[in-house]
């Protein structure tokens, strides 16, 4: 049984990370990928209905930020090198099924968590968020890196288990059953649901 507590909406930020074309690509061919899109799209129809407010992340580098990288950055250097991932290639849009509408949130990040290079958590403070729940790709750089940053900024911190995929699938789920746990409530899909409904 679950023991997660029930949801203010009116508090609640649903974080939709790097749904994005050139990063959905990475997710494993046995994970359905219409399936994945699908469930995000109910949970952000849920959020949206019951009052709570939609924040999306996605990556994407100018030319200034490409320079900026050093070579020591082991992640990140890479792709400055290569200049892959600029914010401007329809690659790292929002997927179109997740499109933001007028009065969401959307940042431009570039590192791997979603506050440390945005004003996403200026942004969620100013709306009076005091409680994310986190869906994203990959769960072992977005999720993991926003879920520990933001539980030190004292969040009350909920990870879609069903709205998070990784290419590596033991890590994926080293992560969902012995990492998270500790810093946030693990629900699915049908739970947010649930949750939602609950605070009416």
């Amino acid at each position: 049984m679950n023991t997660a507590p029930a949801l203010d909406p009116t508090h609640t930020a649903l974080l939709v990370m790097d749904y994005q074309p050139a990063i959905l690509a990475f997710v494993p061919d046995g994970e359905d990928r219409n399936a994945l899109l699908g469930r995000v799209e109910g949970a952000i129809a849920d959020v949206r209905a019951n009052g709570g407010t939609i924040a999306y992340v996605r990556v994407g580098f100018t030319d200034a930020d490409w320079d900026a990288i050093p070579a020591s950055n082991k992640s990140f250097a890479p792709l400055a090198q290569h200049r892959v991932m600029h914010h401007e290639d329809p690659a790292t849009a929002i997927h179109e099924r997740l499109a933001p509408q007028d009065g969401d949130i959307v940042v431009r990040k570039i590192r791997y968590g979603g506050m440390s290079t945005t004003d996403l958590d200026q942004q969620l403070r100013e709306r009076g968020i005091t409680t994310l729940v986190v869906s994203g790709v990959s769960t072992s750089g977005a999720v993991l890196s926003t879920v520990i940053d933001a539980a030190d900024r004292d969040y009350q911190l909920y990870v879609l288990s069903d709205g998070v995929a990784d290419p590596d699938t033991e890590v994926h789920n080293v992560l969902l059953h012995h990492v998270f746990p500790s810093r946030a409530h693990m629900i699915d899909t049908i739970e947010l649901h649930t949750l939602l409904r609950a605070a009416d």
